[in-house]
């Protein structure tokens, strides 16, 4: 679709004028139907704004694909229709996520609450429907409905998903061998990204991840690109990919810019919604690689940051997005246009994947950690 932006009009912007005013975020009556030519007015590029802040989203105050995604899911809620599990068009909205929730405050594995409804939802609600006395039959109707809505919350004391996780990896081993990691190249082909010289965000990140690469690989994980060095694939593509290898980590590499001066620093991104839902071990990654870059380079520290981008939404495993620094800041560009500190940066993400699989006893601190030669 075409971005939606201040003075477009049309039929799409009353759509997303609509949804607004139904979530209480314009002001106006969802059901009034629109004048002949609704505009993108401040007051919707506020309401947007507001919008992409609570769902995670980049605010920007526009509506692309992502948003407008995200505005179609935010009008389901819980009971508005039969929810059941389709593989080649899997449902998906907040009435998933609420659903999501549900089973697992009741104790029941239906995957991260990511308001997709897949193969392990599915499997938590017949899990749910069994126990129950209903037919298991994976489909949310009325009679699901009514029973999940009798029953009260029996998993208490932190967020149910982050006890599976947890266990989930400390069951499988503190070695590299045999892990399937997916680093994810930002950018590529035609999209080069952020120029700096002649140099290329595309580029840089794609030097960055063949360090990465070789690093793992001498530790044992078996390691994919997602691309090569001419290579574009849709976002869809790079998840899909990831999802079909069966991976047991994902991350995908950026070198940001920005218009601020001020602009500098390392940040990452895991998936979340800001309001409990998230992925635990997802966010442990996030922190533990951003550290560990922090520490070894020095360079400025942005934080950890929930997000719901499809990047790290539509992976099935624990996906971090990490930004490297700011091409477009005078001494970030400095520092990774040396290959020296590209260099860094990959032993500090190596030494992050392999901290996340080291039990606590055994976790170094950060800034510390080297994996020991191969014989």
């Amino acid at each position: 679709m075409d971005v939606l932006r201040p003075g477009s009009t049309g039929p799409a912007v009353a759509e997303v004028q609509t949804v607004l005013r139904s979530l209480g975020l314009l002001a106006g009556d969802p059901a009034q139907p629109a004048g002949p030519a609704p505009e993108f007015d401040e007051a919707t590029g506020l309401a947007v704004r507001h919008f992409q802040q609570v769902r995670g989203l980049t605010v920007d105050g526009r509506v692309g694909d992502e948003t407008y995604r995200a505005l179609n899911e935010a009008r389901w809620s819980l009971g508005d229709r039969l929810l059941r599990y389709d593989p080649e068009h899997q449902a998906r909205g907040d009435d998933v996520r609420r659903l999501q929730e549900l089973l697992l405050e009741l104790g029941y594995d239906a995957g991260r609450a990511d308001g997709i409804l897949g193969a392990e939802t599915e499997a938590g609600l017949r899990a749910f429907q069994r126990d129950y006395g209903l037919t298991s039959d994976g489909t949310c109707g009325p009679a699901t409905l009514r029973a999940l809505k009798q029953l009260g919350r029996r998993v208490t004391g932190g967020r149910p998903q982050l006890l599976r996780q947890s266990a989930s990896m400390v069951e499988s081993g503190s070695h590299l061998i045999g892990r399937v990691i997916v680093i994810d190249p930002g950018h590529g082909g035609e999209d080069t990204g952020y120029t700096a010289g002649e140099t290329t965000e595309a580029d840089l990140v794609f030097d960055l991840a063949s360090r990465i690469e070789g690093r793992l690989a001498a530790a044992g994980a078996t390691v994919y690109l997602t691309r090569g060095r001419t290579g574009d694939p849709a976002v869809g593509d790079r998840t899909a990919f990831a999802n079909e290898a069966h991976a047991d980590l994902f991350l995908s590499l950026h070198m940001e810019a920005h218009g601020s001066a001020h602009a500098r620093g390392v940040a990452s991104y895991y998936y979340g919604t800001g309001s409990g839902a998230s992925s635990t071990v997802g966010e442990q990654f996030a922190n533990l690689v951003r550290r560990e870059v922090i520490a070894r380079t020095g360079m400025l520290d942005c934080g950890s940051h929930p997000k719901t981008w499809d990047i790290l939404r539509m992976t099935r495993m624990p996906a971090v997005r990490i930004d490297c620094g700011y091409l477009s800041h005078p001494v970030d560009r400095l520092l990774l246009l040396d290959a020296r500190l590209r260099s860094t940066v990959a032993q500090a993400v190596v030494a992050a994947v392999q901290r996340l699989f080291l039990p606590a006893e055994a976790d170094p601190p950060t800034g510390t950690f080297l994996l020991p030669a191969r014989g």
